[in-house]
């Protein structure tokens, strides 16, 4: 079974520091490191700011384009990783790592099957 584990971030929070950033880098490069060895990493990656999404939208046939993100929220979705697992009980321990490495809430969803 595949899962989403979306990273949720505050954009509007403050930022963290140098030295924050770089011990939260640590941090999930270890976890990041820990999941390929147990083999259930598929991919996952860090998003840039909702600031710099591009949004599209199709309505009566017409294409609308426009900059930012979809949802006025302040909390934003910021990285991700699709990850194999057996199941919600295997993953949660995961999550849990990734959210504590992370410092910041972990959305874990199942994917309706891959393309």
């Amino acid at each position: 079974m595949h899962y989403l584990m979306g990273v949720r971030i505050d954009e509007s929070a403050l930022p963290f520091s140098d030295e924050e950033m770089q011990a939260s880098f640590a941090r999930v490069g270890a976890v990041n490191e820990e999941m390929k060895a147990a083999g259930i990493w598929v991919f996952g990656g860090g998003l840039r700011p909702s600031d710099s999404a591009t949004v599209v939208r199709v309505e009566d046939g017409r294409t609308a384009m426009t900059d930012g993100p979809f949802a006025e929220t302040k909390e934003q979705l910021g990285g991700f990783y699709v990850v194999e697992v057996d199941d919600l009980d295997a993953l949660l321990p995961w999550a849990e790592k990734v959210a504590e490495a992370c410092g910041v809430p972990i959305e874990v969803r199942p994917f309706d099957g891959i393309a």
